[in-house]
């Protein structure tokens, strides 16, 4: 139930106008509005296929320094500075040698632990020895190969690059299609050379024809084997400019700028900012200071360390938010080194845009060098060097911290503050994310940074796809080691999300101790429930279909800190600490049998009677799990596996909430999987009796003489081997209903009739004997039956797959001719009797040689009847085992029962823990769309209220009169029912088959469906087919929802049923129809009460059960005290827990639902002598009209009616809810209205307003809730409304 009180009424003192806010909505909870069952499973693309790394690195210097190549003309003064170093100002061979070193020394700073090989100046023998000897090396990891042509000729238009010969007199062209050859794949290139993009050009042409030969040599020689690497696509190449593009030779620039962006990234951007942002004179002496920014890259508190980080964030922001999800991973996430290359790629493609030279890479990237987060980049630049002087005279010390981080944090916090409250489709990723990735390294910032994550994660699946795919995960993961109180809400919160979306991190978590962080959570009950709650999650989501998580529950000893802390709980955390405890035992027969010897399902059974349905879904769940375990069982396990089978067949095979009736179902397949052969026999017995049924029955439904019968026996006992058989029959297997709250409505005169003939065979009578099965299987399969009829479909066709796999099994037996013997429950005695020996498990039972049975006298010991069925080994179904089965001490996989049916609870109710918590809901966001339509609903309903009751006072004071017809129609079959809309001018119609939605305003229909009624289990023979007898309208201030009753008992919940298709919501058995003859009205009596949520049924049935719908759950089942149905029922408008019964018997019951069910009713009028047609009890008074024409008033405290009056030849009549004005119809075609003092007030002959003499008899009338607006249905069908206003 939702509430909407949350209304501002500010300004209005009228109680009338909010107080439609005030009403509760049912039937909008999840579990109503969306199917019980998991998302499709979506590949994880935020977890690496793989993860790499550069292991090698060949540098390739080819400079010959002093010496220029001839295809570049340089003017001077030009850049000359290689990796810093100016190489004319030492002798040339040194001045390469120190190049080669520093080169290497920058690119050490991004990735220490690569293995570097510099090959200077070098021939085309020397690269290929070189690049082979990486490759091999190296194996399936990446490769970099840096090449500086600076002192070369540009890359050729065939693809080729130049090194030297071995004197050093000829420039040597060396293929780029003999470097893929030996370089393999995976490979990264830095091209830092002229005319770079030509390279980056062909080499995707030389890749296609490396793999068209290999394709080919494949084909030609099935031996042949292509080298290693030899795919090129994941080859990454960065060049300095594109085709026929120069490098810059600004003297203020390195030579080698492309190179310097790559490894000297901070240092690089200072000099170009100081450069683009100050004069020439000064930018010269502060050059100076720039190239010397104190402090080093991994020590934050320094200023190269902060403008290092900021670097960082920055632009994993900027990649993060242009390029897609997969390129973002692929380059920034799975290479340490390669994700640094590519963070200052981008710096180099601003730097050098402003150069006319625009850098190059493969694959592509679009243009990241005007991305508004540079600005933040320029400002932070701009903070740092003005401290530069200071910081170089007095210290690190006097460094004074950018407040960047804090800056970034605030304006994610304004993005949630602002965005939280859109649909999913209008949200744009926030550009923030990879900057609180990077605050997670602070301490300082650690918390806000985790809380406002925390509130991004909570906004549902979206945000935590795109938190992990950002690279969120290895450091929240690292975090688990630390056991910092202040920390842990949130972590538990922020991994709650994360697991309740993807669980597939498990082996992550173990590995990284995790379990132990959340065990604690759970363990400490000292934390507060929210806490203990979040590690439930993320355990139970830890050990789902993982051994080894289950193996360290069971080692901290789970099972017991649960079940310890289930009374105290609070409804969502008794379901995850439910769920958690299904998940543990799960497949895992140790921690079962932990559970057994602390009696886990006894403690469980308290939960299935809890007032919220998801706990209870959650308790049958876990019982569910709890006897889904290996085939081998002792005598012990039968006896609780039974037990709780058989309790979850008489608690909650009959609850409100479909979704628990569906989870009872795939919970007792374990049982009919165990106990398959009894199943089989009872199944087998069913299918006899129907057939002997129907043979021995004579047409008019008497049994033949009981001597054929007997003749038939004895001719099937000579059929039969000898041994001990009980024979049962029945007609029709039906449940066997609880009558606890019934009050023994049924009496049980369906015994066994036992004859003691001489071969101890009962005696074959389909006319006496009916359902009676006297052992426990028979009563689960009866009830297995019963559930293949249930109202709402899921839950049907759920336990027709059941039921049929056993059929089916019966239908494929070779062998028809098998016992019909009916087998023995398990006894109900001790384990273990003094002198007794240890129990057979059932795979032993089933497997061991059966001996003959003989009959035997005067011994009280039972023995289970040898079963004839042949055991199948048929596998069931196939699902897959969870993995890491644990080796040691476990049994054979081989012996893991398979299951039928799969439960989606567990997933749906993790998919709708990971949707927002704590969000403002629909109905209190005063600016959704919702909000708005609802305030309109509601402003529109106080508008019509008050026009109604202006129509009610003059019709109390007789200024008008109905005698207008403003809406006529005909339907197929009589109606049986009609409820108007009390806000829309919309009148609901059913017949025995259909439910019609017409709008009276514009004589359109609306809506018209037919419920399916197959799967309705009406055993009563003397009743025709089910079918629709009353309609109420739940939530009719709002989006109104149709409950429709049936005369078996049955109840339905329609939404949709305006725009249509009209969608089930809801169904279930409300009320037990009786089955004696007396009791025959075939109709349903429904009172609905908006405020309190309580649904109240009746009908052909000595109880009134009151539904609570909020909880659904039955309330209490109250006793008429009376042998006839009850037909019509009517609710104090003002006391809402005052109701009064009109019988069939003409007898009228007042109740207080409050009371206890003995003491409940507080007054009975038995004045009238026929079916009471309708009533209206207001204040202490109750109207009342029955069938003979008699119209009484009865007043509380007095037995005698005060008024009364009488209407000759009555057929139906209504009363209004809110003014003194009834409405009879007569069998001479006349509509009458009177007062409630029994004044005619006019009168109508239906003739009047048909084009024919004789009009059909009305079957129903009924008055419209507020205004005085009239309905009537007749036996032909036809629909009619009359108003007291001309105009529609």
């Amino acid at each position: 139930m939702e509430e909407t009180s949350s209304k501002l009424s500010s300004g209005s003192a009228d109680g009338a106008e909010s107080a439609d806010w005030q009403l509760p909505l049912c039937f909008t909870k999840k579990r109503h509005t969306e199917e019980i069952k998991s998302v499709d499973a979506v590949v994880n693309s935020w977890r690496l296929k793989e993860r790499m790394k550069t292991v090698s690195v060949a540098l390739v210097m080819c400079l010959n320094v002093g010496v220029d190549p001839p295809d570049v003309l340089k003017v001077q003064p030009c850049a000359r500075l290689e990796c810093w170093i100016d190489p004319l100002m030492m002798v040339p061979q040194k001045a390469l040698e120190i190049i080669g070193i520093n080169l290497q020394k920058q690119y050490e700073r991004w990735q220490p632990r690569a293995r570097y090989k510099q090959s200077l100046d070098p021939t085309i023998e020397e690269v290929k020895k070189l690049c082979v000897s990486l490759r091999r090396n190296a194996k399936e990891e990446r490769v970099l190969f840096h090449y500086n042509g600076h002192g070369v000729p540009k890359p050729t238009v065939n693809g080729e690059i130049w090194v030297f010969n071995r004197t050093y007199t000829q420039y040597i062209p060396l293929s780029i299609y003999d470097l893929q050859s030996w370089m393999g794949s995976p490979s990264i290139y830095v091209y830092d050379c002229s005319n770079a993009g030509m390279i980056i050009k062909l080499f995707s042409q030389f890749a296609e024809q490396h793999e068209k030969e290999d394709l080919h040599n494949a084909t030609q020689s099935p031996l042949f084997m292509s080298a290693e690497g030899s795919s090129f696509k994941n080859c990454i190449q960065l060049g300095a400019c594109q085709i026929d593009q120069t490098l810059p030779m600004h003297p203020d620039l390195p030579a080698d700028l492309f190179t310097s962006c790559l490894t000297t990234p901070i240092k690089m951007a200072a000099r170009w900012f100081v450069m683009q942002n100050m004069s020439k004179h000064c930018s010269k002496l502060f050059l100076e200071l720039v190239d010397k920014i104190p402090g080093t890259l991994n020590d934050r508190r320094t200023m190269l360390g902060e403008l290092n980080w900021v670097f960082t964030a920055i632009t994993d922001t900027i990649a993060w938010n242009i390029l897609p999800r997969d390129t973002f991973q692929t380059l920034f996430r799975q290479d340490l080194l390669v994700a640094s290359l590519l963070r200052n790629f981008l710096l180099a493609e601003r730097i050098m845009r402003t150069y006319d030279c625009e850098p190059v890479s493969s694959p592509k990237l679009p243009a990241m060098h005007n991305h508004p987060m540079w600005q933040s980049w320029d400002h932070i630049l701009d903070l740092c060097l003005s401290q530069l002087q200071r910081v170089q005279d007095q210290g690190d010390g006097f460094f004074v911290r950018t407040t960047f981080f804090e800056e970034q944090l605030t304006a994610f916090e304004i993005w949630l503050d602002h965005t939280a409250c859109l649909p999913t489709q209008q949200r744009s990723a926030p550009e923030q994310l990879p900057i609180v990735l990077q605050v997670l390294l602070s301490q300082a910032h650690r918390l806000r940074a985790l809380d406002l994550l925390g509130r991004f994660l909570d906004l549902g699946p979206w945000a935590v796809n795109l938190t992990l795919s950002v690279g969120i995960f290895p450091y929240i993961l690292k975090l688990l080691q630390s056991f910092a109180a202040e920390l842990r809400p949130m972590l538990a919160f922020i991994w709650a999300k994360i697991m309740a979306v993807d669980h597939t991190c498990q082996t992550d978590i173990v590995r990284e101790n995790g379990f132990k962080y959340f065990f604690q959570l759970v363990e400490d009950i000292r934390l507060p429930e929210e806490q203990r709650m979040l590690g439930t999650v993320v355990l139970s989501r830890l050990m789902q279909n993982y051994k080894n998580g289950q193996q360290l529950g069971l080692k901290n000893n789970l099972v017991c800190i649960c079940l310890e802390q289930l009374a105290n709980a609070s409804a969502p955390y008794k379901q995850w600490l439910t769920l958690c405890l299904a998940q543990l035992w799960s497949d895992y027969d140790k921690a079962r049998w932990v559970g057994v010897r602390d009696t886990a399902h006894e403690k469980l059974y308290i939960l299935l009677e809890d007032k919220i349905p998801e706990v209870r879904a959650a308790a049958v769940f876990a019982l569910g799990t709890y006897v889904s375990c290996d085939k081998d069982r002792t005598n012990y396990a039968i006896k609780v596996d039974l037990n709780i089978a058989l309790t979850l067949l008489n608690t909650v095979a009959k609850d409100m909430s479909p979704m628990v009736r569906e989870e009872v179902v795939i919970a007792l397949q374990w049982t009919v999987i165990t106990f398959e052969r009894y199943f089989l026999e009872i199944a087998m017995q069913e299918q006899t009796e129907k057939s002997y049924g129907s043979i021995y029955k004579s047409p008019n439904g008497c049994s033949k003489t009981a001597s054929l019968s007997r003749k038939v026996s004895k001719e099937k006992l000579s059929m039969q081997p000898t041994c001990l058989i009980v024979t049962v029959v029945s007609t029709q297997i039906s449940p066997g209903p609880s009558i606890s709250d019934e009050m023994q409505e049924e009496t049980k005169s369906d015994n066994l009739r036992r004859t003691n003939s001489s071969s101890s065979i009962v005696t074959l009578d389909a006319y006496q004997t009916t359902s009676a099965y006297n052992n426990n299987h028979s009563k689960l399969w009866k009830g297995l039956t019963a559930l293949e009829h249930d109202i709402f479909p899921d839950v049907s066709a759920t336990a027709q797959k059941l039921t049929k796999y056993i059929r089916q099994k019966l239908k494929n037996k070779p062998d028809s001719r098998a016992s019909h013997s009916l087998p023995a429950s398990p006894s109900s005695r001790s384990y273990l009797s003094q002198g007794e020996s240890p129990p057979l498990s059932v795979h032993e039972i089933r497997t061991r040689q059966r001996a003959p049975i003989t009959p035997r006298s005067n011994s009280r010991t039972k023995k289970i009847v040898p079963n004839t069925i042949v055991e199948e080994t048929t596998v069931l179904s196939s699902s897959s085992s969870p993995p890491n089965i644990e080796s040691d001490s476990e049994k054979d996989t081989t012996n893991i029962t398979k299951s039928l049916l799969r439960s989606q609870f567990f997933e749906w109710v993790s998919k709708n823990f990971a949707h927002p918590l704590s969000g403002i809901n629909d109905g209190g966001d005063f600016e959704s769309a919702i909000y708005y339509e609802r305030d309109w609903r509601y402003t529109r309903n106080m508008m019509l209220r008050k026009e109604a009751q202006e129509e009610q006072n003059k019709v109390n004071n007789l200024n008008c009169k109905i005698e207008h017809q403003i809406f006529s129609s005909k339907c197929k079959q009589s109606p049986n029912s009609l409820v108007f809309y009390p806000y829309d001018p919309h009148v609901i119609v059913a017949t025995k088959e259909y439910l019609t939605v017409w709008d009276y305003h514009s004589s359109y229909k609306l809506c018209q469906w037919k419920p399916d009624v197959r799967n309705h289990n009406l055993d009563l023979s003397y009743r025709l087919t089910p079918h629709l007898s009353a309609v109420e309208l739940i939530n009719s201030h709002d989006v109104p929802l149709v409950l429709a009753g049936y005369n078996d008992g049955n109840i339905q919940v329609w939404s949709q049923c305006i725009n249509g298709p009209p969608k089930l919501v809801s169904g279930w058995h409300a009320l037990p129809i009786c089955k004696s003859p007396s009791f025959e009205s075939s109709s349903m009596a429904m009172q609905w009460d908006q405020r309190s949520c309580h649904l109240i049924c009746a009908g052909d049935s000595r109880v009134i059960k009151i539904w609570d719908i909020e909880t659904e759950t039955k309330l209490t089942a109250l006793s008429t005290g009376v042998n006839a149905s009850v037909t019509t029922m009517s609710m104090q408008s003002k006391e809402n827990n005052i109701f009064a019964a009109g019988c069939k018997d003409g007898s009228i019951k007042v109740f207080d639902k409050r009371l206890p069910p003995d003491e409940a009713k507080i007054a009975s009028f038995i004045g009238h002598h026929s079916k009471i047609l309708t009533l209206r009890l207001q204040d202490a008074t109750v109207i009342s009209a029955s069938a003979y024409g008699d119209i009484k008033t009865f007043e509380f405290g007095h037995n005698a009616p005060q008024h009364e009056f009488h209407v000759n030849n009555m057929q139906s009549a209504a009363i209004h809810s809110m003014c003194n004005i009834i409405a009879c119809s007569s069998i001479n075609q006349m509509l009458l209205f009177y007062n409630t003092e029994g004044q005619l007030l006019n009168s109508l002959k239906l003739t009047d307003w048909f084009m024919s003499t004789r009009y059909s008899p009305l079957m129903t009338i009924k008055f419209h809730p507020q205004k005085v607006l009239l309905s009537t249905g007749a036996m032909d069908g036809t629909i009619a409304l009359y108003s007291i206003d001309p105009k529609r």
